[in-house]
């Protein structure tokens, strides 16, 4: 049985223009569901200590990673 792909989004992040001590461009991020933070252009990423926080959308870019790399990311946090 093929094993499914976790549900969690993953975001490349492009540029930190007002963030240079909070995001790390060429970095990748996981990102949780935000409907509201979405409506207002804006994305909820969990950073290195395992909080969440809210930045600009355009910052990131939408990325697939392999399935072996998503576990990972989900099993880290």
């Amino acid at each position: 049985m093929a094993r499914k792909r976790p549900a969690s989004q993953f975001l490349l992040c492009i540029k930190n223009d007002d963030y240079p001590a909070s995001l790390d461009v060429r970095k990748v991020y996981q990102v949780i569901p935000d409907a509201a933070a979405a409506a207002r252009h804006f994305v909820r990423i969990i950073d290195e200590s395992g909080e969440d926080y809210l930045f600009p959308a355009d910052y990131f870019v939408p990325i697939n990673l392999p399935l072996a790399a998503a576990n990972a990311f989900v099993h880290a946090s």
